[in-house]
């Protein structure tokens, strides 16, 4: 695959976890930050979240979405930064430009698809925002986006208040999208030599995973089937977590030929009756069977019913936490890698899909605005021309 480059005026979460994926592909990802300005702290935010693992700018949280990448400084708000940005996308020869600013902001920063198509007709632009260009000014933060568009409402006890997901799935799923879209747009520009707008809604896009309970309400469907169910699923019974004699197991039953795999278990045979044969059947006893089946897996080991189900070839698992994923021997080896100033290495998440050729090491993130000087030399910028805007405020 060729080697493209990406210059993308990031922050926070959603668009660097896309440009992360095209890190991982070997492309060049520049990544555009703000000069300093007043009493705030230079540079994208989530440069200061976190524990101090390095440096005051390159804080815990920053560093896994950001590794590999390239860092620069420009102020976008002045006219000469708006010319420099122009001159890089030209010199650098950029393929894709990305930005998740608020779509108010896209024609004072001059990062606008027109203004920059206009510079080079087939780059591919791509922009993160809460609800899209229509809602120009809505700031899009993972936290309110899941309680907006209902995935709080469908997660936690059913008895207890709604919650957030465990991870901020709604900025990964944006930066997803960002990733998907603009590898199709690059395969249509191969074909047609144009460019193209790619804007992706945090809301839309996360509204585009709710397959199995928005279309339940045009089917008259029962309020429970569409609100929290705690660890059970609300269709295949008994899908649940249920308690062993030193921890707990979760075990889902998607069939009735499972079922009968399950129930042929001789710990598990009391759980068995003719109207429990069917799915059907099972809805209408849902609570007495998750009562039953504790029943049968508190008076065991996590090991002696995962045993039994192994050999039954019924889906289970104990509930891992995250050291232990970490050291699952189906994960073990793919997980990606960077090296820390000090020479510490530090593991961080696989790649999503094995791509052939693909680094699993990758640099550490770059301080803020690290690599200014060195990108603006590639562009033709000579040391009098880096001062001068140096000393102007229009670059750091």
């Amino acid at each position: 695959m060729k080697r493209r480059t990406v210059l993308s005026m990031e922050q926070a979460l959603s668009l660097p976890s896309a440009t992360l994926r095209f890190v991982q592909l070997g492309w060049r990802v520049i990544r555009v930050e703000s000069t300093p300005a007043g009493a705030g702290l230079p540079g994208d935010p989530n440069r200061y979240i976190g524990s101090r693992v390095a440096d005051d700018d390159r804080r815990s949280y920053f560093v896994a979405p950001n590794v590999g990448k390239e860092a620069i400084a420009l102020n976008l708000k002045d006219e000469r930064g708006r010319q420099v940005l122009q001159r890089l996308i030209r010199e650098l020869d950029v393929d894709v430009f990305c930005c998740n600013t608020v779509p108010s902001r896209y024609r004072a920063l001059g990062i606008d698809y027109e203004t920059l198509s206009a510079v080079k007709p087939d780059l591919v632009w791509a922009g993160i925002s809460a609800m899209g260009p229509a809602y120009p000014d809505a700031p899009g933060y993972d936290p309110v986006m899941q309680a907006m568009v209902g995935y709080m409402e469908v997660t936690g006890d059913p008895n207890g208040p709604p919650m957030l997901a465990g991870i901020p799935v709604i900025d990964l799923k944006a930066g997803d999208e960002v990733y998907a879209n603009v590898l199709a747009a690059l395969l249509e520009r191969h074909e047609t030599g144009r460019g193209t707008r790619i804007d992706v809604s945090m809301l839309q896009a996360a509204a585009s995973w709710l397959t199995t309970v928005l279309p339940l309400v045009d089917f008259g469907c029962r309020p429970d089937e569409i609100t929290r169910a705690g660890n059970e699923h609300r269709k295949f019974i008994p899908t649940n977590v249920y308690p062993t004699s030193d921890g707990y197991v979760f075990l889902a039953i998607g069939s009735d030929v499972q079922w009968r795999r399950l129930t042929a278990i001789p710990k598990f045979a009391p759980v068995a009756s003719e109207g429990r044969a069917t799915n059907e059947g099972r809805h209408r006893e849902r609570e007495a069977i998750h009562r039953d089946m504790a029943a049968v897996t508190r008076a065991h080991t996590a090991d002696e019913i995962l045993a039994d189900l192994r050999a039954a070839t019924i889906p289970a698992t104990r509930i891992l936490d995250i050291r232990q994923v970490r050291e699952l021997p189906q994960l073990r080896d793919k997980l990606t890698r960077t090296t820390m100033p000090d020479g510490r290495v530090v593991h961080m998440q696989p790649m999503a899909v094995d791509v052939a050729g693909a680094r699993p090491e990758l640099s550490f993130p770059p301080r803020y605005g690290a690599d200014t000087t060195r990108v603006l030399g590639e562009a033709g910028y000579s040391g009098d021309e880096l001062q001068a805007l140096r000393g102007a405020g229009v670059i750091a």
